[in-house]
């Protein structure tokens, strides 16, 4: 047996050792909190024993404190399973998943199905063991270099392009129900959402925790233009957005010497202001009531009708009405609206103003040496992200066709900032990962109803463990060299070049 075989086996002994601490812990304290419960009954309160719930709680707690001490904790890790780890976990995820899906479709086969409660179960102890495994063999390396193959081909050049195909026929495949387009529209309003926050969070530095502030202006401006003045969705579209542009100017001005936390505290006030200006101004925005009967978006001037009648779309098409016809337009048009959102972010970073929020969320200090203006870069970073926020909150008003205060609360604020960390500060391909597993992925457990929240807060620490700087977190600068250049002798100082 050769030394790092030795080693290895040595610290699989010391990791179970402590694994097997931990469980005993875990047991005791498992023991007097789930190892009864009262139930209620006409009578009396019944004592139930779970010790089957015991058991799964010190599984739980076994195999993760192994996962953690071989998976994270090992400090002697090769540099190409290291720099690999978060991709790997998240195709251990995957392939957890698809585990599960095999195991429940081969018990509906059987004639029995596999309740969500289980299906988590059966995930998460799939998840830890492909780790376990990925850890302590050679299939990590496997991954590493296939991965490293892929990307010095030319296949990952046309990986955006067949993304964004299977974007465009995504309503027409077989899968594509009403709730699976409507879970879609969602996600993708929330990637909108993502990206206008990458913006001033992710490119300029600045921590915002009021951006649903102009999400509620947004979709405000829209439902009070669309029903006071008759115009159309793409008519009060600009409008929107450039009222909340103009709003986010107005909160740029007093937080101009701000920065860190202090920032964070402005942006969250400014945030509950106009919630709390939206539920008290009744006489404009209806208060508590919200505002009903928000025009919904037509297709060229023809309207989704159920009558079928001149003037509607499957009247002018001679088809049979259907209530996915207006949900696929809205889908087109989130999607076209996202994507534009991606395009004028990447274009405006290679600006000089892009460029600029870049140096500003590096170094103030630094910034304004340089001699740059860093009011005009903080204020031309806070009406952007607005500008986009506006943008899906029109959106959002015309597909719900009613909106209220309560839609556009603190949480929707922490659950944006929350993907850009998640994906990646200052990376689109990362927020649009976190946007897909946050609003798409909790779809997954919601049979698990109040244990969402518990998936999330593990996701959550699985990323601040394995990924701190989220999905993507490198800063890749916009503009470098292509090549490097010789610096002569006389201008360095240790004297050589």
């Amino acid at each position: 047996m050769s030394d790092g075989d030795t080693a290895r086996a040595a610290a699989l002994s010391a990791a179970l050792v402590d694994a097997v601490k931990w469980a005993l812990v875990a047991l005791l304290l498992s023991i007097p909190l789930l190892a009864w419960r009262t139930i209620d009954t006409p009578t009396a309160l019944d004592l139930v024993s779970r010790w089957p719930v015991v058991a799964e709680a010190v599984a739980i707690v076994f195999v993760g404190r192994l996962v953690m001490l071989l998976a994270v904790l090992t400090p002697n890790r090769s540099h190409e399973t290291r720099e690999l780890i978060g991709p790997h976990a998240i195709g251990a995820a995957f392939c957890g998943i698809a585990l599960v899906g095999l195991i429940v479709a081969f018990g509906w086969l059987a004639g029995f199905e596999i309740a969500g409660w289980w299906r988590f179960r059966l995930l998460l102890v799939s998840w830890l063991a492909f780790l376990i495994v990925f850890q302590q063999t050679s299939i990590g390396l496997v991954f590493a270099s296939l991965a490293r193959w892929l990307s010095g081909t030319k296949l990952t050049s046309y990986l955006p392009w067949a993304g964004l195909g299977a974007l465009a026929v995504f309503p027409a495949l077989p899968v594509a129900d009403r709730y699976t387009l409507d879970l879609a529209v969602m996600v993708l309003t929330y990637v909108m959402l993502g990206w206008g926050l990458n913006i001033v969070v992710g490119l300029a530095g600045l921590l915002d925790l009021g951006y649903v502030a102009f999400y509620a202006v947004g979709a405000y401006a829209y439902a009070l233009l669309a029903q006071n003045f008759g115009l159309s969705f793409w008519i009060c579209l600009p409008l929107a957005g450039i009222l909340a542009a103009f709003w986010g100017v107005l909160l740029g001005f007093p937080v101009l010497r701000l920065r860190g936390d202090y920032l964070a505290i402005v942006t969250l006030a400014f945030g509950e202001i106009i919630r709390i200006l939206l539920l008290n101004w009744q006489s404009l925005t209806g208060g508590p009531n919200g505002i009903s009967g928000i025009p919904r978006p037509s297709f060229f001037g023809l309207v989704f009708d159920a009558t079928c009648g001149p003037g509607s779309f499957c009247g002018f098409f001679g088809i049979e009405h259907s209530s996915l016809h207006r949900i696929m337009w809205l889908y087109y048009i989130i999607l076209v609206l996202a994507l534009f959102t991606a395009w004028v972010t990447t274009r405006v970073r290679r600006l000089p103003v892009g460029r600029a929020w870049e140096a500003l969320r590096e170094d103030e200090i630094a910034c304004r040496a340089l001699g740059l203006n860093t009011t005009l870069v903080k204020l031309s970073a806070f009406a952007m992200g607005a500008m986009f926020g506006g943008f899906a909150g029109s959106f959002f008003a015309t597909k719900q066709g009613f909106i209220s205060p309560e839609s556009f609360t603190f949480m929707e604020s922490a659950t944006i900032l929350a993907m850009v960390v998640m994906g990646g500060m200052g990376s689109q391909i990362g927020v649009a990962v976190a946007a897909l597993v946050m609003v798409g992925g909790i779809e997954l457990f919601r049979d698990l109803e109040l244990y969402r929240m518990l998936v999330f807060g593990l996701v959550m620490v699985v990323m601040m463990i394995w990924r701190p700087r989220g999905f993507v977190g490198s800063r890749t600068p916009t503009i470098v060299h292509q090549r490097g250049a010789v610096v002569s002798a006389g201008n360095v100082k240790e004297g050589h070049g």
